[in-house]
């Protein structure tokens, strides 16, 4: 069985990409489940370039496949922020090595003090989700998904991670942060991209 590095040390991540690949012949591991190995540089413009750079550095690195994905939140009345940045969106006001948790309640508040005096309908936003497969030489499969929605006024709901509680789907009334994790993942961004890597691994594996 082909062991998969998915390129993250989020466990919501690895999860959610966990499950969507469970049926297939391959040994789904996280960084958490490596020796440490120091992080790369996230300098590409684009989520896919951000997903292409990690997976190649970490195909080398281990010696195994690695799938990297990129992904962050697109405002359309911030002219496209926090998009790349996403993650590190609030860096300035957290103390350097602050825990996930930490980090993300810092996005939030400054994602919301950013759009305080904008209207709720130009509070247009998405998720994107770029997903890349290298060998350590060549980029084997890149998808991508796409979930359009709202920033809400205030955060709902406990499952998910980042923004998910600040990300309210109008169609359904609730935030990504109040699907249970089974109907989250099959409409989000990463669940979209990782069908897509799915469907597309699961050919190269037949003919590897």
């Amino acid at each position: 069985m082909r062991t998969l590095v998915v390129a993250t040390g989020n466990p919501g991540k690895l999860r959610e990409i966990r499950q969507t690949l469970g049926d297939l012949p391959v040994r789904v591991v996280g960084l958490r489940d490596l020796p440490p190995l120091d992080e790369p540089a996230e300098t590409g413009g684009t989520f896919a370039a951000n997903a292409r750079d990690k997976a190649t550095y970490y195909a080398r690195a281990t010696g195994h496949w690695c799938v990297a994905d990129d992904s962050g939140l697109v405002v359309d009345a911030l002219g496209g922020r926090p998009g790349v940045y996403s993650a590190r969106y609030a860096a300035d006001r957290c103390d350097p090595g602050a825990g996930r948790d930490v980090v993300d309640a810092a996005n939030n508040a400054k994602l919301l003090d950013e759009l305080a005096d904008v209207p709720d309908e130009r509070r247009t936003a998405r998720f994107v989700c770029a997903l890349a497969l290298s060998d350590g030489e060549t980029i084997l499969i890149e998808t991508d998904g796409t979930v359009e929605g709202r920033i809400a006024r205030t955060e709902r709901g406990s499952n998910g991670f980042g923004y998910d509680p600040l990300f309210h789907l109008p169609s359904r009334g609730v935030t990504t942060a109040e699907l249970p994790p089974d109907a989250k993942n099959a409409i989000s961004h990463r669940g979209q991209a990782t069908r897509r890597f799915a469907t597309e691994l699961k050919t190269l594996l037949a003919t590897a």
